[in-house]
């Protein structure tokens, strides 16, 4: 299907929810991991936007994350969370049973609950009978069945707190957290503004090969903060007023109106002259 998409030059949105590899006979058996493999290959080739969302309640896990993850294809493939989802390598439950053990909630226990640490230290005096030893081991035990499933949530929660939206784009690995009420508005605006984008970007190739991607956008930026002021440059940040802006100029046939074509005009000028002293400088 992302070949498909790639052949007719359509754009691409993915709703993720995902759990990951497991790894085991019938993820194997069904070539789970291959055909993973197959979409890394073909988004790494995609060249149209590709809006990947997660959704509220939705999760993306272990090797799934990889299979969409931006470093891919970092030109096109834009990652974003919704307020109520999740992601990370691990769930939860598993980041506690491997980073925060049962011996590390005793420890725990031992350093934040007075009644575990006062039973704790009368248990390590080597003057105690037998029959108080074994009274004062047997309400320790209780105590910390009791306390164990009180910490364990609590440091389930914790671990929670690392997969939150906030989190995942304070480590920039998404870009930017959604909420579902206005998702729609949001990707629609997106989506007409990465297209004109790229619009742009191919006249702009066409004229100066040598430009890079971060080089183009830095130009378009430029020329919408010179037609627009530097009052509103903090719109360059909106998607609605850039897709105005990019409809307006790259519509407009007459170069002298059209900002965009005036200055695609000039890159096109500039490449030409630096050729031909190339080529005479050669000759020379």
């Amino acid at each position: 299907v992302i070949r498909d998409f790639k052949r007719e030059r359509l754009p691409l949105i993915v709703f993720a929810n995902w759990r990951g590899f497991s790894g085991g006979m019938k993820d194997m058996y069904d070539q789970v991991l291959k055909f993973g493999s197959s979409i890394v290959d073909s988004l790494r080739e995609f060249e149209q936007p590709v809006l990947v969302y997660i959704p509220p309640h939705a999760e993306l896990r272990g090797g799934s994350w990889a299979v969409i993850d931006p470093t891919i294809n970092p030109l096109y493939i834009e990652l974003y969370a919704d307020q109520e989802s999740r992601g990370g390598v691990l769930e939860p439950e598993g980041t506690v049973e491997i980073k925060y053990k049962r011996k590390d909630l005793i420890k725990t226990m031992r350093r934040i609950d007075s009644i575990y640490s006062g039973l704790a230290d009368q248990l390590g005096s080597p003057e105690l009978p037998e029959d108080v030893r074994k009274d004062l081991a047997a309400r320790l035990k209780t105590r910390e069945e009791y306390l164990f499933p009180i910490y364990h949530q609590v440091a389930t929660q914790f671990a929670d707190l690392h997969d939150t939206p906030g989190r995942m784009q304070e480590k920039g690995v998404i870009t930017d957290v959604l909420e579902w009420k206005t998702v729609r508005t949001f990707f629609y605006w997106r989506l007409r503004r990465l297209l004109l984008e790229e619009v742009a970007k191919q006249a702009i190739i066409a004229a100066n090969r040598e430009l890079s991607d971060g080089h183009i956008k830095s130009m378009l930026r430029r020329w919408f903060v010179e037609t627009e002021g530097t009052v509103k440059a903090y719109l360059w940040d909106n998607n609605q007023p850039v897709v105005a802006w990019l409809e307006k100029h790259l519509n407009n046939e007459d170069d002298s109106r059209s900002v965009i074509r005036e200055n695609i005009k000039y890159l096109k000028r500039d490449n030409a002259i630096h050729c031909h002293l190339w080529v005479h400088l050669n000759q020379a």
